[in-house]
């Protein structure tokens, strides 16, 4: 399997750590999205990473699909549990880590990818809103638990664990750890898996 991604994206990063997790073997092939010779269209016509191109050559995206297929592969670390409500919340936290990113992701390229005269500032804040509203929700909904769903190291934990990295690396002035630290506790946790050391964002 071929993985097309960036070393920064937290939804390429999610997918990384979900291959380490099961330990299966992948070919990293970088690819910046925003460059002018980008050639991500020919493996995904909607231009986003990550994409997992298969051996016979077939291509599969976004992160959620990615990381639930690459779950069936081996039963090494399952991270989607069998049980359908269970399942269902692990896909909930994974979303709500998801919306997160995007919202945070759309407000980053709001402030850096467009001219200063053209940035909105009202876009900017609506998209920090959601950024804060998910990070409340996340605290609530993790409490005192050790891990997102009680005692078990899910794909929930993974999702949220790559979008809090992402948000130190491009949010440095959001101070997620100061105002939640449950999240900071497992963060820190979650930063001591191997599939996470491997996978920090630069």
């Amino acid at each position: 399997m071929k993985l097309i991604g960036s070393v920064t994206s937290p939804y390429v990063r999610k997918v990384r750590v979900v291959l380490a997790e099961k330990k299966l073997d992948y070919v990293f092939e970088l690819e910046n999205v925003w460059s002018s010779d980008t050639r991500i269209s020919a493996s995904n016509p909607l231009g986003k990473v990550p994409c997992l191109v298969m051996e016979e050559g077939s291509a599969m995206y976004d992160s959620r699909v990615i990381a639930e297929y690459l779950d069936t592969l081996t039963p090494v670390c399952k991270l989607l549990p069998a049980n359908s409500r269970d399942r269902a919340n692990v896909k909930v936290w994974e979303a709500l880590a998801d919306g997160v990113g995007d919202a945070a992701v759309l407000a980053y390229l709001e402030r850096t990818q467009r001219p200063p005269e053209l940035q909105s500032q009202a876009w900017i804040d609506r998209q920090q809103g959601k950024v804060r509203n998910g990070l409340r929700v996340m605290s609530e909904n993790l409490g005192e638990q050790p891990f997102c769903m009680g005692i078990h190291y899910t794909l929930a934990d993974v999702a949220v664990g790559c979008v809090l990295g992402w948000l130190s690396l491009r949010f440095p002035e959001i101070d997620w750890r100061g105002d939640y630290p449950n999240l900071a506790r497992l963060f820190d946790k979650l930063s001591e898996r191997a599939s996470f050391k491997d996978t920090v964002p630069r």
